[in-house]
């Protein structure tokens, strides 16, 4: 449980850092270029750390369903979308709502079962939480307006 809690841990500061890298190169190179070479060198990284861990293993198939493989493409809009949402509403904002929408959209699949998991049962627990969570990012996000507001109106010398 702790090694999975440390990895979960390093994947959401990953994800936060791409985020930043993949706004800066949007902002010297545009979004489709953005979202080729941030694919493109994963792709690249993905297959020669395959190679040397797994070798020839890296391309026996034979059990993985067709519909999988549009995970690729899957990932093109993650980029995409998480590019403009970052430049639109600026990174802990969007990382914020990426992360609760993960994390209600997790607990939909696991609810019903879908895409081959194994049905986890819904609890009132769980709704609670993610509406916390839904409440934190509302604080956070109208309590920075507000503060934004006022240092606003002080530095302009309205008080």
């Amino acid at each position: 449980m702790a090694g999975g809690l440390v990895l979960a841990l390093i994947a959401g500061a990953l994800v936060s850092l791409q985020n930043i890298f993949n706004n800066r190169v949007n902002t010297a190179t545009g979004l489709w270029s953005t979202t080729t070479l941030v694919l493109g060198l994963g792709f690249a990284a993905s297959l020669i750390i395959s190679l040397a861990v797994e070798g020839a293993g890296t391309f026996q198939l034979e059990r993985m369903k067709p519909w999988y493989w549009i995970s690729g493409v899957i990932g093109v809009g993650v980029v995409i979308c998480l590019v403009q949402a970052t430049r639109m509403l600026g990174p802990t904002f969007a990382i914020s709502i990426v992360m609760t929408s993960q994390l209600g959209f997790a607990l939909l699949w696991d609810s019903l079962g879908w895409l081959g998991l194994e049905k986890v049962p819904f609890t009132m627990n769980q709704l609670i939480g993610v509406l916390v969570i839904i409440g934190g990012i509302l604080v956070f996000k109208l309590g920075g307006t507000q503060e934004k507001q006022e240092s606003r109106r002080v530095h302009e010398g309205g008080e």
